[in-house]
């Protein structure tokens, strides 16, 4: 992979690039903060990037939401050394691809750009795949997210589990539409969303789409909002950053192939 680096830690900025460089990857940049990260990711063309989130300037969370805007399908590891619990859900739900806490061991981060590679490969694999408009051989499915990086890499990982995604939106609002309108068999809910938020949206989708299963997509796996959810009528929930193994997994239990 082509890698570009952003932390504000010189002796990290070191560390990393020859680490990555070590186990075959390409690193095309090493900055010390994201002031100019547009015009960088235009001269680098990165597969991915190594992000910190305490930054001088914009953090790292900003920082995330330009990436999306300008690059959904640009992979993000997320890195920091703050102890907010909060953060991993935060750069989850922002569409980071992996999440790594400060200090860490050299196989720590390499295991989590592997787990990337493989979620990127399944996520783009086109074999397989049923013919355009035609449901595959497990039925259809909608996905409800408002990070565009997130709705590409589900949207893989469903069709690479047989399922034919059929719309994706944005917010809770569109989620009730959809699935008014398409009666899937699968329904990938997103929890924090604007306008209606996929709780909201939860009670509104199985009434116009009983038959539905309704999988709640998340960056924090909270014991009480997940038996919210489940007094509402979902079947279950996935973690974000999503791993082909855990999706494939889970659907295969949930589809009962």
């Amino acid at each position: 992979m082509r890698i570009l680096i952003v932390d504000d830690n010189a002796s990290m900025r070191k560390v990393l690039a020859a680490l990555f460089s070590s186990v075959g990857h390409e690193v095309v940049g090493a900055f010390p903060d994201g002031n100019e990260l547009e015009m960088r990711l235009q001269e680098t063309s990165p597969d991915l990037v190594c992000l910190d989130y305490n930054l001088p300037g914009r953090n790292g969370l900003e920082l995330l939401r330009v990436i999306q805007q300008l690059r959904p399908s640009l992979d993000v590891v997320f890195m920091t050394a703050s102890s907010d619990t909060a953060l991993e859900e935060k750069a989850a739900d922002g569409g980071a691809s992996g999440f790594i806490r400060k200090p860490f061991g050299q196989a720590q981060i390499i295991e989590e750009l592997r787990a990337i590679e493989e979620t990127r490969k399944a996520a783009n694999h086109q074999s397989g795949k049923p013919p355009a408009g035609k449901p595959g051989r497990r039925g259809t499915a909608v996905i409800a997210d408002d990070n565009g990086s997130i709705r590409l890499v589900l949207k893989g990982l469903l069709e690479e589990c047989g399922l034919t995604v059929v719309q994706s939106v944005a917010n809770g609002a569109e989620a009730v539409y959809a699935a008014k309108n398409h009666q899937p068999r699968v329904l990938c809910l997103d929890i924090n969303m604007p306008l209606m938020s996929g709780m909201e949206a939860l009670p509104q989708i199985a009434e116009a789409s009983p038959e539905t299963a309704v999988v709640m997509v998340t960056g924090c796996a909270d014991k009480q909002l997940v038996a919210q959810a489940a007094g509402l009528g979902a079947v279950g929930y996935m973690i974000k950053p999503l791993r082909p193994a855990y999706v494939e997994n889970f659907l295969r239990k949930l589809l009962g192939a």
